[in-house]
């Protein structure tokens, strides 16, 4: 009886998921025209933060209750699952697009912050001192981040003013949707977002205790899974939606804010062992990522060939844990 509950609830999360990944990108990328935000902004903050909340809240709960497997695991295979499994799956449903800025900037930070998670972890152990410097960056990032998008937006009011007399016809005849109504669907969508990977957390890791696995193997997979289906469900919806920016900056975002921000935070909490075990997984995230760049710099984008070779490879990473 106990396990069919589980089952419903799972089945309530996914749910839960579809729905709120739908309005919340609707809501985001609306707020982002109207204040004249590019997306690419949008997506690397605001949902690249909200869609890794349930991972900061699994992670700095584990640490809490000392289980730094699913600490560090959960992070791990969040940042594989969302390069390999979720970039795949949004580059086989539409080729994406990719900002010069996203390869330039953000996809070179994310390899550094990953090679900065491998080589404080060489020691064992993610200190407090490692804390401070993981979040020292992070400020550093959102400041330069803040700085690009007011630049951005004041080119983004020039470019309008110049438009609006041509596009005053066409406005009138589509009804915008006023500013309050997109905040409050982007909130909505948030909180089922949140609500149902909470639920698809809870139940997949009692169903996979059930079957005896181990605490290592359900962070890097079941949880991390379930923590990331917030940016699979939104970053597949924006790509379905042509939202490119939203797709790529979401999940760069979240690599970022997980590194940087949830283990960082984390290890101010309690210092987080780093198991000896996890510098293979940390490795095949930093391959994904610059495998990420290697596959956009020829044409500035991601093919469904480059989607279906991610989702490959995410299928030998998992099968060797079966050997």
């Amino acid at each position: 009886m106990e396990m069919v509950l589980q089952i419903l609830i799972l089945v309530l999360g996914f749910v839960c998921l579809v729905k709120g990944s739908d309005w919340f990108v609707d809501g985001a990328a609306g707020i982002a025209t109207k204040f004249g935000i590019p997306q690419l902004i949008i997506g690397l903050t605001i949902v690249a933060m909200g869609t890794s909340a349930p991972e900061a809240a699994v992670s700095i709960t584990a640490a809490f209750n000392g289980s730094a497997d699913i600490t560090i695991g959960n992070i791990i295979g969040s940042n594989i699952l969302n390069v390999l499994i979720i970039l795949g799956l949004s580059a086989v449903v539409y080729p994406l697009t990719v900002e010069k800025s996203t390869l330039q900037i953000d996809i070179p930070v994310t390899i550094v912050a990953t090679v900065l998670l491998f080589v404080l972890g060489l020691d064992g152990n993610i200190t407090r001192i490692d804390g401070i410097i993981m979040l020292g960056i992070f400020v550093a990032y959102i400041a330069f981040l803040i700085v690009s998008a007011k630049k951005a937006q004041n080119q983004a009011s020039v470019a309008s003013e110049n438009e609006n007399l041509s596009d005053e016809n066409e406005k009138t005849e589509e009804k915008p949707k006023s500013i309050a109504f997109l905040i409050l669907i982007t909130i909505v969508g948030l909180a089922l977002v949140i609500l149902g990977s909470r639920f698809v957390v809870s139940s997949a890791s009692f169903i996979a205790r059930k079957f005896g696995l181990s605490e290592r193997f359900i962070g890097l997979t079941i949880v991390a899974l379930g923590t990331s289906l917030p940016e699979l469900f939104i970053s597949v919806v924006a790509a379905s939606k042509k939202n490119s920016d939203i797709a790529i900056g979401n999940i760069i975002g979240s690599n970022l804010f997980n590194i940087l921000f949830v283990v960082g935070l984390s290890s101010l909490v309690i210092p987080v062992p780093f198991s000896p075990a996890f510098k293979v997984d940390t490795m095949v995230v930093l391959a994904s990522i610059v495998a990420v760049l290697l596959f956009c710099l020829p044409k500035k984008r991601l093919s469904r060939v480059a989607g279906g070779i991610f989702l490959v490879a995410y299928l030998a990473y998992f099968l060797l844990w079966l050997v």
